[in-house]
């Protein structure tokens, strides 16, 4: 359902476009979720509790924030599926706001939900950019096409090669200093949202071979 300001942010949708990276201040175990206290400046300028905001590429509600610091609770299911659990104190986190009618769209429509943990398997470094080298699941490879869009850790990027279940991206500069890919390394874990439209035409075609 459309939202009745254009400050409102929609429930769940995002656009690919890091704004800020924050920091991890603290964890705490809660029965089978844990709260995730996070630092940050930009993203609490008009954040509240009950908004939605990536942390990662995950889509998470805020349930306390204040002057520098917001928090979110990640269920088991959302520990089972992503890399939030294993965050630790002082590790860096890419942060989006939910879009609002007023956004410029300069990603693709990205919805939070991750499908699934990609591995980093090389990184080159190629005249100033570099080339990420990324193991997929199964399950998530076959909405993947060359020149498509994927959502990488919450950032929107396109797949510049696709090779059985491994795929190549290209990070130009601005993205390697504005978001966490400068911090990954061979062997890191990363988010992974291939484009929702695959998914959509795959449960289309699938309700009329049943039909």
């Amino acid at each position: 359902m459309f939202t009745k300001s254009l400050k409102t942010g929609f429930q769940g949708l995002f656009t690919g476009i890091i704004e800020e990276i924050g920091t991890v201040i603290a964890i705490k175990h809660e029965g089978t979720s844990l709260r995730i206290e996070f630092s940050a400046e930009k993203v609490l300028g008009d954040l509240k509790v009950d908004d939605s905001i990536a942390v990662n590429g995950v889509c998470q509600t805020v349930v306390n924030c204040g002057v520098s610091f917001f928090e979110v609770i990640c269920v088991a299911e959302t520990l089972s599926k992503t890399t939030l659990g294993s965050l630790k104190a002082r590790d860096k986190v890419n942060l989006e706001r939910a879009a609002t009618l007023a956004t410029r769209l300069g990603g693709h429509l990205v919805q939070g939900h991750i499908d699934g943990v990609a591995t980093v398997e090389k990184i080159n470094s190629v005249n100033g950019s570099w080339e990420f080298y990324l193991k997929l699941p199964t399950s998530i490879i076959k909405y993947v096409i060359p020149r498509g869009s994927i959502t990488i850790e919450g950032v929107s990027l396109t797949v510049a090669e696709k090779d059985r279940d491994r795929i190549k991206i290209a990070i130009i500069p601005h993205t390697f200093d504005h978001t966490t890919f400068g911090t990954l390394t061979i062997g890191s874990q990363v988010n992974v949202e291939p484009d929702s439209i695959a998914k959509m035409v795959e449960s289309l075609l699938a309700a009329q071979t049943a039909s």
